[in-house]
């Protein structure tokens, strides 16, 4: 049965590999697509978006759709969907139908992205857990340092004469491939401890009122941030962050009534009780704001200040993939350290005017520094949420990701723009950077000040979980 589990891991890393890689995979086909669909720049901008947005809107609803229909089989059929999307977006003629797509596609990662960080959670304990995190910090780290990567090598050598197709085609057979050992690889999770029940047992039951409201939140929160700097910050974007708030202040409303009335909420709202879970989002944010927002200055930095062609450009940030997958095989407690220091190097060298070798070598800390220091963290996160509100805390904790890692590259490139006056791209890339190493530092109070963990458990459940997660010795 171990030799099975370890089987698994491969399955559930393809899967978050391909979600991840497509948000960025695009990026570097947008040109392609306007010229082959005859697109506007707003649909053109909505392939890109669509996904992010779709993506966002949907994790904490899909989260409880694991809790109440088996995160296994939510996985299976959000890795069909997204395989099926896929192929959808690959025979696109026309842009609204991509558009659509990518959107049914964002959707249907949404759906399986959550699954993924439970099942983990509940197939592997102790030592086994803390290294499938592990794997899984280095296929999200991969998928999202090196997807326009991967986008340009695509575009760039045209493999059987698809064009930007293969983009979104290659999703296909890598995802037909692990659809068809799930089955067979995939097991159930471990069984939980018997646990006492309560007098009284809510009624289970998705929550569609709450699922519309956080969903409607969501996209008031991030389609502005996504859209609104590309078109100038128009009225109706501030109109949605304006109303933005009212919708979640009301869906948090929602979730603590049905919990008054005996009915299980969509979301648990009890998960932000433990200080090490609410720290370890604050955290989260930062990081992936942060690789977004490095994303971003690297890819006009290098082209349009360097001069770089886009295959020069993607062998420099292919220093940032080698630094994170070195480092990520062995993660440490010395990240958060390591990730300023990278940072700190980088804007060294971008104030020297230096060669890209150079930014290559401050490159490669800096990802080493993400590589140490992304697994341990998603894990402490979710160790320290009981199993039965794991769905709605990696709903949660995906959402984090997401809307941190726009938020990052949405300031990231206000900044940027800004402070470009009269083409002088050193002194915007500085200022960029300025915003990334604040962010760097707020990983490190992060690590310095986090809460300890919790205290030994009282109660003989309790105490069976944390024996399970190697938190505890047994006692005779």
């Amino acid at each position: 049965m171990t030799t099975r589990r370890w089987a698994a891991l491969p399955v559930l890393l393809i899967a978050v590999f391909v979600t991840t890689l497509d948000f960025f995979v695009a990026n570097l086909a947008v040109p392609s697509i306007r010229a082959d669909l005859r697109a506007g720049d707003a649909t053109v901008q909505f392939v890109v978006a669509g996904y992010g947005l779709a993506y966002a809107a949907g994790l904490i609803t899909s989260g409880r759709l694991g809790d109440l229909y088996g995160h296994r089989r939510m996985f299976r059929t959000g890795l069909a969907l997204f395989t099926l999307a896929s192929a959808g977006c690959g025979l696109a003629d026309e842009a609204a139908w991509l558009v659509a797509a990518r959107v049914a596609q964002g959707a249907a990662a949404a759906l399986l992205a959550p699954q993924v960080l439970t099942l983990i959670g509940e197939l592997y304990r102790g030592a086994d857990r803390a290294t499938a995190f592990r794997w899984y910090g280095t296929a999200v780290g991969l998928a999202g340092v090196g997807g326009q990567v991967i986008g340009g090598v695509l575009v760039a050598t045209d493999p059987l004469g698809l064009g930007w197709r293969a983009c979104f085609l290659v999703n296909v057979p890598v995802g037909a491939a692990a659809l068809a050992m799930t089955g067979r690889l995939l097991p159930r999770p471990l069984p939980s401890p018997p646990r006492r029940v309560a007098p009284r047992t809510p009624r289970a039951g998705l929550d569609l009122g709450g699922a519309g409201l956080v969903t409607a939140g969501q996209v008031a929160i991030v389609l502005p941030l996504i859209e609104g700097r590309e078109q100038g910050w128009p009225p109706w974007a501030w109109w949605c962050l304006a109303a933005s708030g009212p919708l979640m202040v009301a869906f948090v409303h929602r979730q603590r009534r049905l919990a008054t009335w005996g009915r299980i909420p969509l979301l648990d709202l009890d998960v932000f009780t433990d200080r090490t879970f609410a720290w370890g989002l604050v955290a989260v944010a930062l990081l992936f704001g942060t690789s977004a927002g490095l994303s971003f200055v690297l890819a006009l930095y290098l082209q349009d200040g360097l001069g770089l062609d886009p295959l020069t450009a993607g062998a420099v940030c292919t220093a940032l993939n080698a630094g994170f997958f070195a480092a990520s095989l062995r993660p440490g407690r010395f990240g958060a350290p390591v990730l300023l220091l990278g940072l700190c190097l980088l804007y060294d060298v971008v104030a020297r005017a230096a060669q890209p070798y150079q930014v290559a070598m401050a490159l490669l800390v800096v990802g080493a520094g993400m590589g140490l220091i992304m697994s341990p963290l998603l894990s402490s996160a979710l160790s320290a949420v009981r199993p039965e509100r794991a769905g709605a805390a990696a709903g949660v904790l995906g959402t984090v990701q997401e809307t941190g890692g726009v938020l990052g590259g949405t300031i990231t490139g206000t900044v940027f723009f800004g402070t470009l006056d009269g083409g002088d791209w050193r002194s915007a890339t500085l200022a960029a950077l300025s915003v990334l190493v604040a962010g760097a530092l707020g990983v490190l109070a992060h690590a310095v000040l986090r809460p300890r963990p919790r205290p030994p458990a009282t109660t003989p459940a309790e105490r069976h979980d944390r024996q399970l997660d190697g938190l505890e010795c047994p006692r005779p």
